[in-house]
């Protein structure tokens, strides 16, 4: 079973010509495509305006495909391959199976 990334979660980009970056998942798209903060592409783009076609230089955020980034685990500070494990939890007095996240250099639990 594979950890799904969520918003919020720190990753580094493995893939791509985006490798070497790290930031924070902003947004999940449809398609496990991410918007992550700091990993940006610089698009020209033209604007139609009244005087006729302007171009211009805007930042443009590119989403990425989940299988091109890595979670950095917070206790060795590297991108790290997350799995699922399934553990019972006791609350309330009766027994709940949950799926747990835990980063696999480590063996530390995320969020």
């Amino acid at each position: 079973m594979v950890a799904k990334i969520k918003s919020g979660d720190q990753v580094k980009v493995i893939r791509g010509k985006d490798r070497g970056k790290e930031g924070k998942v902003l947004r999940v798209l449809p398609n496990d495509r991410l918007i992550v903060e700091g990993v940006q592409i610089v698009k020209k783009h033209v604007r139609a305006t009244q005087q006729g076609q302007q171009s211009g230089i805007v930042p443009v955020e590119a989403p990425i495909h989940r299988s091109n980034v890595m979670l950095i685990d917070p206790e060795t500070k590297q991108p790290t391959r997350v799995g699922v494990v399934v553990k019972q939890e006791a609350r309330d007095g009766k027994v709940k199976t949950v799926r747990v996240r835990v980063a696999k250099k480590s063996g530390k639990e995320l969020a």
